[in-house]
């Protein structure tokens, strides 16, 4: 972070120091809210969570060499303390991002938000020192913690921003005003909560509304294919650029096909010219992805030959989303566990579906492990009925619905449209699933685990690719 006294950090956020021998005394390392990342120079955020209190901590992080703790009461060192932790952190991530002077995009959506933010970040550090969101960290407690692990240093500052309702977005925006806004797509996640398509549309929208005008350096950077995200130009006072792969498109994809093994590639084509680029991702869902990056890199001064370059060498950065592994006997798993709702289940089994081709002509099959998708209110019957249904359009081998009530509607989508042998099982928990693979997969088989966070299913993939397993309940689902 910026280097700043306790004194100044009380102003900033109009706390009250506690216990402090010394105000001048300055943070010259990270804020954090774990104690286990302090190091000398940080300043400890303590929190009240249902289960562990950030404040017990306090002693601990500063003899491990933290300058104070931001507080919501005296802790007995030097300490900060404030009415509301998480509106302090934020008033100090915004002062810190006033004096930074890099460039801020942000971006959302309802899918590849995390995917989207990690090819930015990847893009754009090719060009200067770019800081962004760690995994899905796009809260109002995880957005300012990344804005403030920022230094002198950097030019660039991509943060990941997430809505469970109308209002959070653009609460995000006042804390870290970006200059650049990327809205990647209006899809279900969250569409219980928020109502329909046009709720999530509303809130996603707040972004490029929170832009600066065009006369100012503002640019929205939306997806062409996308109706809903298309019409937020008319929302904002920035400047419109279009990706996608329609025509009218200013960054868009041309020649787009899958590579066997499921890698997309195609032609990027911008207004300064035009360069191949192949991805080392999987499935095709990626290449809009990748377009949503170019369009950022491209505004911000980089060649298109340099972006090209920068998305073929691009990989994951974060945990659990489309991670390939393939085990010692042939067997390859797809850890993409981390989420799920019904875009991203489709285009999951998209990836397997063309990931399985090579699989198959050596003999090997596709299995889609598939857990229930939260959230999605009175749609949830139809999306894992569909998405049941599809696995068998896809003619993916073999369905493992994992877990309760929309497990069995996932199973009985693909009943319904023909699964009616051993094509695919509905079984309990996790490790039931577990225990049914080890049983039967063979070499060359390619398996696809996914499902809603809630639902744990991360740790099929890791018992499937650990040398023992787990004892019974290690991977019971939650």
């Amino acid at each position: 972070m910026i280097t700043l006294s306790l004194a100044e950090i009380a102003d900033i956020v109009g706390g009250r120091p506690h216990d402090i021998p010394d105000p001048s005394v300055c943070v010259t390392g990270p804020v954090v809210r774990d104690s286990r990342e302090v190091v000398p120079g940080s300043l400890f955020a303590a929190f009240a969570g249902a289960r562990v209190d950030g404040h017990d901590y306090a002693a601990d992080v500063v003899a491990a060499g933290a300058v104070g703790v931001l507080a919501s009461r005296p802790v007995g060192v030097p300490a900060v303390v404030v009415d509301d932790v998480p509106r302090a952190l934020g008033a100090l991530a915004r002062a810190v991002v006033r004096r930074l002077g890099a460039t801020l995009v942000a971006l959302t959506g309802s899918a590849g938000k995390t995917s989207t933010k990690d090819l930015i970040a990847q893009v754009l550090r090719r060009k200067a020192p770019t800081v962004w969101t760690p995994g899905s960290l796009n809260n109002e407690i995880g957005l300012p913690l990344t804005a403030l692990s920022a230094t002198g240093e950097t030019r660039f500052l991509v943060l990941e921003m997430g809505a469970r309702g109308i209002g959070h977005i653009r609460y995000l925006t006042q804390l870290t005003p970006p200059r650049v806004g990327v809205v990647l797509n209006v899809g279900s996640a969250h569409i219980g909560e928020f109502g329909g398509r046009e709720q999530i549309a509303q809130a996603k929208g707040e972004l490029v509304e929170t832009l600066p005008p065009a006369e100012a350096g503002g640019v929205a950077v939306l997806n062409a294919d996308d109706p809903l995200v298309r019409a937020m130009s008319a929302r904002t006072r920035a400047r419109v650029v279009l990706f996608g792969e329609s025509d009218e498109a200013d960054v868009r994809a041309e020649n787009v096909r899958l590579l066997p093994g499921g890698r997309p590639a195609f032609l990027l084509r911008a207004p300064s010219g035009c360069s191949d680029v192949t991805l080392r991702l999987y499935g095709e869902h990626h290449v809009s992805n990748a377009l949503a990056a170019a369009a950022v890199a491209h505004e911000l001064g980089m060649s298109v030959d340099e972006i090209a370059t920068a998305l073929s060498e691009a990989g994951t950065l974060s945990r659990w989303r489309m991670e390939v592994t393939e085990r010692p006997d042939g067997v390859t798993i797809v850890n993409d566990a981390y989420n799920a709702n019904p875009e991203s289940m489709r285009a999951a089994l998209r990836a397997l579906a063309a990931m399985g081709t090579a699989a198959e002509a050596a003999g090997g099959r596709t299995w889609a492990v598939l857990g229930p998708m939260a959230e999605l209110g009175g749609e949830a019957l139809a999306e894992h009925d569909a998405v049941g249904r599809l696995a068998v359009r896809l003619n993916v081998s073999k369905l493992v619905a994992v877990g309760g009530r929309e497990a069995s509607w996932l199973q009985l989508g693909a009943y319904n449209e023909g699964s009616w042998g051993e094509e695919s099982v509905h079984v309990s928990d996790a490790q039931a699933a577990v225990d049914l693979l080890r049983r039967e997969l063979r070499p060359g088989d390619v398996v696809l685990v996914k499902a809603s966070r809630s639902a744990g299913l991360e740790r099929i993939a890791e018992a499937l690719l650990a040398r023992t397993g787990p004892a019974e309940g290690q991977v019971a689902g939650r």
